[in-house]
């Protein structure tokens, strides 16, 4: 029988954040401390995804609201953001606008994840985010 090359890829880090009582500038310490040996461009924009999924969720959102970075190693890091609330109402892409101050999140999500998207749940919905990253070199 041929031999199988098998490699072990140690399960997803999971580490969560309670809402309700963060304002986003706590938010974005607590994902840094979270992901702090990312490279600085990658950890930018985490940072930058985390905050318009926390952001949209307080504003638009029922409580209760979490905060959730999931990361996996195999081949590079994978991080995944997601934000879970009590609302069964999808979020929408905004169309940004020459002097709109709003509704570009989204739009700013989608081109730098490599994924996103939504998961509807009895209770809520999980809006989530991923993106494949590299560390310190």
């Amino acid at each position: 029988m041929p031999a199988v090359d098998t490699v072990d890829t140690p399960e997803p880090v999971r580490s969560e954040l309670d809402l309700e009582h963060a304002p986003l500038s706590e938010v974005r310490q607590w994902v840094r401390d979270v992901l702090c040996d990312l490279s600085e461009d990658d950890l930018d924009d985490c940072l930058l995804i985390a905050n318009e999924l926390a952001g949209n969720a307080l504003d638009h959102a029922a409580a209760p609201r979490r905060l959730r970075v999931e990361r996996s190693t195999g081949s590079g890091v994978v991080v995944r953001i997601e934000v879970d609330d009590a609302t069964q109402d999808q979020p929408v892409p905004g169309v940004s606008r020459l002097g709109d101050n709003r509704g570009r999140g989204l739009v700013i999500v989608a081109k730098i994840a490599t994924d996103w998207g939504v998961e509807a749940h009895s209770d809520g919905k999980t809006v989530w985010a991923s993106l494949v990253c590299e560390t310190h070199s």
